[in-house]
């Protein structure tokens, strides 16, 4: 037998980063001990120096730039690389120098977003039960079945249980985002069983179980890194995939002409705010098209071109998605944390943590936490708190704004700052102007 590893990170990966000051919750919690089984065991990134078959690095402090390529040319394709403060722009230089494998959301447990990733998707993943797996598409009934003729055969070339089915459409050869969210419910809750939903105009070359493999609420690819696409979506069986798939219904029914991708890019980024929604951001072998580079060894290949009607209608309208999840974190137009309270009313605050770009990224954390357990505790009478970090003053204007327009009361904090545990009680207590007020309750 082997001996245990001495520098490896306990065996029970919440325990061992709590001495650390890293708050998880249950969801990061299991998401940590898959990782430390599918890929070895937790060791943090400050013990690099002998290279192992196999590991999960943990990175709690933000490496310098020289740090960063130096933990990245010790990675191999057996590794993998786990962020607790996942949230930190700190940790975007590195990020970006690795392949985003998933996220796991915040939740009044656990306020920060863990991010995991490596240098490709490498995942041992064996071959899954075909029942343990449905396959669903739809198609407008304008369109006819032989739309589906490709998709249908591979199907049964895989022996893959399956349901393809025409829907009524508002337009004539088009699923809209709302028809496409209600048929993905519906199957839901007719099967029961974890849905990979993809549209009518793919073949399947091999059994797709990744997102059983990962065990995952919800999976997706990103075109060009940043992206949604509708095309290739997976729901697990859990209560916040379903809560993520009745978001999107509605906020598709509101929109119903706004491109898809975007909804459920909206929709993910609400839902993943508000419980720890364990995401896997599926590789490009999930979304290859026909025709290109490496399309032979996909898994799934669609035949469509992407068009401005299909990913992304407008190149402009680009730049304004692209900046809220830079390397693979909620920007300031995106709230990381959103917690309801037992309050009926209608008031609720917007706390800002601003200058997070130059500040120690244990103590934001810190901030975060505080925050969260203050508004657990007491939510001086609010009934929604919204977190949002911000590196620079023009996030913050962004943030500010968002929130004087949703009629929030707003606070404004830096990281480390003294809290006092009736921090929102005082508020409260205070006057009721809706100008921004710093931790003393002044308006600056």
């Amino acid at each position: 037998m082997s001996r245990p590893d001495p520098n490896a990170i306990d065996h029970d990966p919440v325990q061992a980063l709590l001495t650390q000051g890293v708050r998880l919750g249950n969801e990061q919690g299991r998401r940590l001990q898959w990782l430390s089984r599918t890929f070895g065991p937790l060791v943090p990134s400050s013990d690099l120096a002998s290279p192992r078959d196999g590991r999960t690095v943990v990175v709690i402090d933000p490496p310098t730039g020289a740090g960063a390529e130096l933990l990245c040319h010790t990675l191999t394709a057996r590794d993998a690389v786990a962020i607790p403060f996942g949230e930190n722009p700190a940790f975007d230089f590195l990020k970006s120098k690795l392949t985003e494998f998933g996220t796991v959301g915040t939740s009044t447990d656990g306020p920060h977003e863990l991010w995991w990733g490596g240098r490709d998707w490498r995942l041992p993943y064996p071959a899954r039960a075909a029942d343990m797996m449905r396959i669903v598409s739809c198609h407008p009934k304008s369109v006819g079945d032989l739309h589906v003729y490709h998709l249908r055969r591979s199907l049964e070339r895989l022996g893959l249980p399956f349901e393809i089915e025409p829907v009524e459409t508002r337009h004539r050869d088009v699923v809209s985002a709302t028809e496409k969210a209600e048929f993905i419910l519906r199957m839901r809750r007719r099967h029961g069983a974890p849905l990979l939903f993809v549209d009518a105009g793919v073949m399947l070359q091999s059994i797709p179980s990744l997102p059983l493999h990962a065990g995952c609420d919800f999976a997706v690819h990103k075109w060009n890194g940043w992206e949604m696409s509708a095309r290739t979506l997976y729901f697990g069986r859990s209560q916040a995939a379903e809560q993520l798939l009745t978001i999107w219904r509605e906020i598709a029914s509101s929109h119903p002409d706004v491109w898809d991708g975007y909804l459920i890019d909206q929709a993910w980024s609400l839902a993943a705010s508000q419980m720890p929604l364990d995401t896997v951001w599926l590789p490009r072998s999930y979304h290859a098209l026909a025709g290109e580079a490496g399309a032979r060894d996909a898994a799934i290949v669609h035949d469509l071109r992407p068009t401005t009607a299909d990913l992304g209608p407008d190149p402009e309208f680009a730049e304004m998605v692209r900046s809220a999840r830079r390397a693979g974190r909620a920007g300031a137009r995106d709230p990381l944390l959103i917690v309801q309270s037992d309050q009926a009313c209608e008031r609720a605050i917007t706390v800002i943590l601003h200058d997070v770009e130059g500040s120690n990224a244990r103590e934001t954390a810190a901030s975060i936490q505080a925050l969260t357990s203050a508004f657990t505790n007491d939510n001086g009478g609010f009934s929604r708190l919204e977190l949002s970090l911000c590196s620079w003053q023009r996030d913050v204007r962004v943030a500010r704004e968002a929130a004087f327009l949703a009629d929030h009361r707003v606070l404004e904090v830096r990281p480390g700052q003294q809290l006092p545990s009736d921090m929102f009680r005082s508020l409260t207590a205070g006057d009721a102007t809706r100008q921004p007020i710093g931790i003393d309750g002044r308006g600056h």
